[in-house]
Parts: C-alpha cells; structure tokens; sequence
C-alpha cells in the first residue's frame, strides 16, 4: 500500500499542468482585436478613400459595412465554437453566420435597387478579389493556427467558416479603401468570391485542423 501511494505521489509531482482552454468568447475577442488592430495598421498603410465620410452619410453604404462586420463577428464567434467538439453546447450560436450572410444578402439587394442610374464599372475586375485575398492571408494563417490547438470534430465547417471570416476583413478593408461605387463590381468580384473562399476553406479545414 505504502508503495502505491508513494507511485501516486511520484506521478502527481512529475505531471505537468495542463493549461485550461479559454472560453469560446474570449476567443473570438481575442481574434477580433488582432482583426481590428490589423487593418487598422493596414488601412493606415494603404490610406482610406478620400470620400468616406461623405460616404456615411449614405444609408445603404453604412448599412453594407455594419453587415460585413456583422458578418465577421458572426463567423469569429461561430469558428470559436466549431474549434471545440462539443461546440461549448452552444450549437445554435455556431450557426450565426447564417443569419449573418441572410441579412448581407438583402442589403445588397436593396442597395442594388436604389443604385438608379447604375454606378459606373471601374476599369479592373480581378484584381479586387486578388487584394482582398492577399489582405486575408495572415487573418486566416492566425485563425487556422489558434484553431490547431483545439480538438474541433467539425473541421470541414470550422475551416469553412475560418476562411470566411479571414475574407470578411479584406473585404472591409477594400470597400474602406477603394472609391467604386458599382454594386454589380461588387457583387461580382468582392462578394460573390466568398462563396469560393467557403468551399476552399471546407478542404482546408480537413487537411489542417483533422486531428
């Protein structure tokens, strides 16, 4: 008996502490604030449009960015929970992106019947998407490897969701930055990408956060 208990004390001693997960919304707020502080920094290198306070004075342009940030808290709260198996038994709040894109969708829509006359095309195309694709790189690099540290069992989701919520910062630093007023531009080359990003993100996910 007398050398159980000196085993036990043995292991107890040579354990090594293992450091509790922070909670789902800690989590998230963590990733926003690193969000917020980096395009902050990357507004501050690239300059913001010249035009945008005039711009807020616009309902529908105001309406599209408070949708957008609503889009990223939704998916960083979302991505927080699907980084845990049993999504912290918050399974309904894991799903908020859906309302999130819902609503996004009817802004843009509204948007795009008060844009008469339309606005004209910028001369580029491609090239939004590109940048926007480049800005989230390291929003997404830092989304995947918080994530690694966690046990998700929904990895196609969770990286699906990830990627989109990487996207959603390029996207607000692009419509902060750029002057084009085009919804049809928009849609077709800011907002319509998303859904390749999600479905790139579902393969990522498994590749990178399986465990």
């Amino acid at each position: 008996m007398k050398d159980i208990e000196q085993l036990v004390e043995m292991l107890a001693e040579d354990a090594t502490p293992v450091r509790p997960a922070p909670h789902p919304f800690v989590l998230s707020l963590k990733w926003t604030g690193a969000a917020t502080a980096y395009l902050a920094v990357t507004l501050a290198i690239s300059g913001l449009r010249p035009d945008l306070m005039q711009k807020f004075h616009e309902p529908w342009f105001v309406a599209e960015i408070v949708s957008l940030l609503g889009i990223f808290a939704a998916t960083s709260i979302s991505a927080a929970l699907l980084a845990f198996p049993d999504l912290h038994q918050k399974r309904t709040m894991a799903f908020a992106p859906v309302l999130a894109f819902a609503l996004f969708l009817l802004v843009i829509l509204c948007a795009w019947s008060a844009d008469n006359p339309p606005a004209p095309l910028p001369v580029h195309s491609f090239e939004c998407t590109l940048s926007i694709t480049l800005v989230s790189l390291l929003p997404a690099v830092w989304t995947f490897y918080s994530m690694r540290r966690f046990a998700s069992t929904h990895y196609h989701l969770a990286g699906g969701i990830a990627l989109l919520s990487a996207f959603s910062v390029g996207a607000l630093w692009l419509r902060l930055h750029e002057i084009n007023d085009s919804i049809l531009h928009l849609v077709q080359w800011h907002y319509l990408p998303m859904l390749v990003v999600g479905i790139i993100g579902l393969w990522l996910g498994k590749t990178v956060l399986k465990w």
